[in-house]
Order: C-alpha cells, then sequence, then structure tokens
C-alpha cells in the first residue's frame, strides 16, 4: 500500500490549493497553460491565480499543489537562475534547469508528507538543438522527459485524457492554443478545484508559450475569442 502523504493531526483545508496545469508541444516549442482556480477544501479561495510563470527568457514553469508554497518556489527558482547566470556569464542549460527544479521539489518532501505538496512542470526552448521539450515531476522529485504533453493537478486525469485524443505531432499555435483550453474545459466539467474559462467575469486561462524567439504570454484578448469558440463548440 501506498504511504499517505498526510499526517494525523494536520490539516491543510483552509489553505488555498491550486489546480490543474497542462503543458503540450506543438510544431515551434512548447505550450504550457493553466486554469485560474484555487480552492481550500471545498471553497473557491481565489479565481484569478496564476499558475504559469516565465522561470527566464527561454523556459517556464507552472505550478501545481499549495499555492503559497508553490509560488516561492517558483520566486527562488527565477532568482536562482538569474543569479547563475549573472555569476557564470552563461544560462544554465536547459538539462541543468529541469534538474535543480527537481531537486527544489525534492526538498520540500518533509512538508509534502504533511500534505503541503508543490507539482511543478517545466518547459524551454533548447538552442543547442532548437527544440522545445518539456519535464513533468513527480512529488518525490522525480523528473521526467515528456514528448508530447503533460498534465498534473487535481483535474490532470481528465486533461490528459482529451489530449491523448487530441494532440497529434507538428501542430501549428492556433491548434495548440484551442486543444489546451478544451483540455481545461473537460477538466473543470468534471472535476469542481479547476475552472473553466469564465466569459461573463473575463477569466481566462494563464497561457504561455516558448519558442526559438523566447518566452510569450498569450493575450486575453485573443484567449478572449479561443475561449468562447471552444464554449460554443462544447456538447
Amino acid at each position: 500500500m501506498a504511504p499517505s502523504w498526510r499526517v494525523e493531526g494536520v490539516s491543510t483545508e483552509g489553505i488555498p490549493e491550486a489546480t490543474t496545469i497542462l503543458a503540450i508541444t506543438w510544431a515551434d516549442g512548447v505550450l504550457m497553460a493553466g486554469d485560474r482556480r484555487a480552492t481550500a477544501g471545498n471553497i473557491i479561495a481565489h479565481r484569478r491565480v496564476r499558475k504559469v510563470y516565465p522561470a527566464d527568457e527561454y523556459s517556464a514553469v507552472a505550478i501545481s499543489g499549495t499555492a503559497g508554497m508553490a509560488v516561492e518556489m517558483i520566486k527562488l527558482f527565477q532568482t536562482e537562475l538569474e543569479h547563475y547566470e549573472k555569476i557564470e556569464g552563461v544560462r544554465l542549460s536547459l538539462e541543468g534547469k529541469a534538474n535543480y527544479l527537481a531537486r527544489m521539489v525534492r526538498a520540500n518532501l518533509t512538508l509534502a508528507f504533511q500534505g503541503l505538496v508543490v507539482v511543478p512542470l517545466f518547459c524551454g526552448f533548447d538552442e543547442t538543438d532548437s527544440t522545445g521539450h518539456l519535464y513533468s515531476f513527480d512529488v518525490v522529485g522525480g523528473r521526467y522527459d515528456e514528448l508530447s504533453y503533460a498534465t498534473t493537478g487535481s483535474g490532470g486525469s481528465e486533461a490528459r485524457s482529451f489530449l491523448k485524443a487530441a494532440w497529434q505531432p507538428n501542430i501549428d499555435r492556433n491548434t495548440a492554443l484551442s486543444i489546451a483550453v478544451e483540455a481545461l474545459v473537460s477538466a473543470a466539467e468534471e472535476d469542481s478545484a479547476t475552472g473553466g474559462p469564465d466569459l461573463r467575469r473575463k477569466i481566462y486561462p494563464n497561457i504561455l508559450t516558448v519558442t526559438a524567439d523566447g518566452v510569450s504570454e498569450v493575450s486575453d484578448e485573443e484567449l478572449s475569442e479561443v475561449s468562447a469558440r471552444v464554449l460554443e463548440g462544447r456538447p
């Protein structure tokens, strides 16, 4: 039997948790997306949480798990990458960044046993082979190279099921964007902790692309159009 990650007598019900994130490879790089909802137990704690961040100029990271700790981990990760570049005069390799993030997740293992889990996704564009790469992690810091797509969080399995049917190699940016949004919609339909696009409140997924030109954030204007089209096409 697998060990429980919870310690008896320790409650994390009132602590906001970030939920569903995903990343997919496409013809020119990698796209990373997250819903905007954070929950505390059965309560919606926040509706506009940012879950996808630039790590540096050519990589991005997404967070799931205990929201406050995840955000602090990402801030430290960004600072460490910037510090390395200033000291060494060159950027850390993409593989090195993924390994460093894995060590940070592993360092959180003691708190993970108390229910304060942080599980990220990481992606970047490798200038040495001119290809986008994607990495997933487990709660003990295991790092895994993903060739197509990856998901994690409370709605991760639902999003993954959709991507399994919809993703194809070398899709273009517009297709990647549409299936990322629809994967989050599919997750939100089955998982109450995942928030789909909310056209009335103008709340849209947080999405970044990483290509040879660097990290770029998809605008709310574009996401509004994509979200409306996806929701209109749902049965």
